[in-house]
């Protein structure tokens, strides 16, 4: 067993190095944090902050979990982004999955780092009460058996939320360093993102009594499901609040933020926010992080930011014509096999010049 143990190891070991040498996705390569040594392992993950690599050796489990918040943090906000000129496909070549470097700090940034430090509170969050990590489990303030004042009492396993946010702001806002206007405008968005967390938290019940009646009632708080969570980000991102940094005393670093129109007034925690104007994507530019609608699919039909028109930019767009075959109308026939018709269609695909 001891053998066999090693080469495990031995194999996984590979797997890490040659994944982070080909800077393949970090959260592929960290299912075998644990097992491999957190200090070696650690050392090798790309983009991490020293303070990050510090609490990584220090939890390496819920580093795991962070690593799967952050690919679904990325991935809603390709989901939410899908049909506009920016996608979030620039933030999938970053090096690190646990936060980006937007160059500018737009409205783009503002989401991608609240739906990132959103996604990593959510997994460490759900790993909890999956019994997936040392320090947490259940939120043990919520004692079962315990009734409120609505005339119901807690059961089941709430979901640790705070040791969620606890975690995730302590580990993501590691990567803010510098202080400057950037750093200010990037704690505000994660906790903007952790927020929309909490405000969206549910409880769930379940009732008792006979024949179905409620006469008693057990309740115990959940997580919303994720895209919930993408919405209401996006709904924020809509309404964002375009600041700037200041402080009272002018020779000391900037301290806080405030409204660029009006002075007196600093965004609410919701609120997501941003120090620099959007380009319009159209075109490619390093510069800004664009990398342009040059070959992007867009509808023809659409009016909305998905259509030609405006994807394009007024550049008009290219029509690729294909057939699409797929198997039809299949019966089951007695015994044992299954017959289908093959079915094709003449379609149109559009993409940006």
């Amino acid at each position: 067993m001891l053998v066999l143990r090693k080469a495990f190891l031995g194999f996984f070991l590979l797997t890490l190095f040659t994944s982070i040498e080909k800077r393949a996705p970090v959260t592929e390569a960290l299912s075998s944090v644990v097992a491999l040594g957190a200090n070696i392992i650690c050392n090798r993950i790309p983009g991490l902050a020293p303070k990050q690599r510090a609490i990584c050796r220090s939890r390496p489990d819920a580093i795991v979990a962070s690593g799967e918040g952050a690919k679904m943090g990325l991935n809603e906000c390709q989901y939410q982004f899908r049909s506009m000129r920016w996608n979030c496909t620039n933030l999938q070549e970053e090096e690190s999955m646990f936060g980006f470097k937007h160059i500018v700090g737009n409205k783009e940034a503002s989401y991608s780092y609240a739906i990132n430090s959103a996604g990593v509170a959510f997994a460490v969050t759900q790993a909890c009460s999956l019994g997936k990590l040392s320090k947490c489990g259940c939120d043990k303030t919520k004692k079962e058996g315990i009734y409120t004042s609505s005339g119901w009492k807690w059961g089941g396993c709430s979901a640790d939320i705070k040791h969620g946010l606890k975690f995730a702001r302590k580990f993501v806002d590691a990567r803010e360093i510098e202080q400057n206007g950037r750093t200010l405008m990037n704690w505000h968005n994660n906790r903007a993102g952790r927020k929309a967390l909490i405000d969206n938290m549910k409880t769930d019940c379940k009732c008792h009594g006979v024949s179905g009646t409620c006469t008693m009632k057990t309740c115990w708080n959940t997580l919303p499901p994720f895209r919930k969570i993408g919405d209401y980000l996006l709904s924020k991102y809509s309404r964002s609040k375009h600041v700037k940094a200041a402080n009272l005393d002018k020779r000391r670093l900037p301290t806080l933020l405030i409204m660029k129109r009006n002075a007196l007034r600093k965004p609410k925690r919701s609120d997501l926010v941003f120090l620099d104007k959007s380009p319009n994507y159209c075109d490619y530019d390093p510069t800004t992080g664009s990398l342009g609608t040059v070959g992007r699919k867009c509808n023809r039909t659409s009016t909305r930011t998905d259509g030609c028109d405006l994807m394009c930019c007024g550049r008009g767009y290219n029509t690729h014509q294909y057939t699409r075959t797929w198997q039809c109308n299949c019966k089951f026939h007695w015994c044992c096999y299954v017959e289908c018709n093959k079915c094709s269609e003449r379609t149109e695909e559009y993409t940006c010049k």
